[in-house]
């Protein structure tokens, strides 16, 4: 649920409680004026003050963190489902231009690196991926990491090195 939406429910049980409070003393003030002949000097009017000024606190609190959530809360997002661009993409064409919304969706490294495997027509090897971006091993590593996390590409051992590939799916 969005958090200001939670903070107008919670303003709405505070101003619940303050009418509940309100109430509530009303009846009590009744009661202890019939009750105590002693006047103001009557020890529950005392207790009466007391008990309305705590839940007034109380509310005053509910009310605070309700405000909280409706001017500072930050709203999450939660992904649901993740819908892969790459099976789209027909593996007869590889070109940036089929793999354009895939290229928006990418991060800069992982863009360059994407853009070079798509150059050499879908397959390169990783060495030669360090050398064309400028990135160093362990970057073009990690940026590999990810894109194959993505389900975007694959890498087949091959010697001493490892084979970059796209992954096409019908």
């Amino acid at each position: 649920m969005k958090n200001r939406v939670v903070g107008f429910l919670i303003i709405g049980v505070a101003a619940l409680i303050g009418f509940i409070i309100y109430s509530f003393n009303i009846a009590l003030y009744d009661i202890i004026d019939l009750a105590c002949s002693h006047g103001p000097s009557c020890p529950m009017w005392g207790t009466l003050s007391f008990q309305t000024n705590v839940s007034l606190a109380i509310m005053v609190f509910i009310v605070m963190i309700g405000l909280y959530l409706i001017f500072f809360g930050k709203d999450e997002k939660i992904i649901t489902k993740v819908k892969r661009v790459s099976q789209q993409i027909d593996p007869k064409n590889i070109t940036k231009e089929n793999y354009r919304k895939i290229l928006s969706e990418l991060g800069s490294d992982e863009r360059l690196v994407f853009e070079k495997i798509i150059e050499a027509k879908g397959s390169v090897f990783q060495s030669e991926l360090v050398t064309s971006t400028g990135l160093n091993k362990v970057k073009v590593t990690r940026v590999l990491d990810r894109l194959d996390g993505r389900s975007l590409i694959e890498r087949k051992r091959r010697g001493m090195t490892n084979i970059v590939v796209l992954k096409h799916r019908n």
